[in-house]
């Protein structure tokens, strides 16, 4: 619920509810009131909470829970957090039809897997070759 996210962003930016009160223009307590429940804040204040703490109104209103997790924080602006997925024990993964939906994902389609000391990422094989391609005229050009 909204009140959960903004005890949780308000704690992860480490500001008072009276720092975040002074930036949107209302009492300390009035924002206090939205991390109770007691009042939910217009639409206005809500772009103004969600411009401060770098996400969008709609993963500032919404509730996010991963297993063993619980609730977890929305998701910075242009970022998305999907949920979690298991692996098979054929080493498939579904996934989420968000996802899928957001980057034109089908059946069939070829991703690239990538990874890091953090993570994997997936990449649409045509994403990859078109910037593989790229960086590939920029070495020759800096050879000649």
């Amino acid at each position: 619920m909204l009140k959960d996210n903004l005890v949780m962003l308000r704690n992860i930016h480490g500001f008072s509810q009276e720092a975040i009160a002074e930036k949107i223009g209302i009492s300390r307590q009035a924002y206090a009131k939205w991390e109770t429940g007691a009042t939910v804040p217009d639409i206005e204040k809500c772009s103004l909470l969600a411009e401060v703490y770098g996400t969008s109104i709609d993963s500032l209103v919404r509730t996010t829970s991963a297993e063993g997790l619980g609730v977890i924080p929305p998701a910075p602006k242009g970022k998305n957090i999907w949920g979690s997925v298991a692996v098979n024990d054929r080493g498939q993964i579904v996934i989420p039809k968000g996802a899928r939906d957001l980057f034109g994902l089908t059946a069939g389609q070829r991703l690239i897997v990538l990874s890091d000391e953090n993570g994997i990422a997936l990449v649409p094989d045509e994403a990859f070759l078109a910037g593989m391609k790229r960086a590939m005229e920029m070495a020759n050009e800096r050879t000649e």
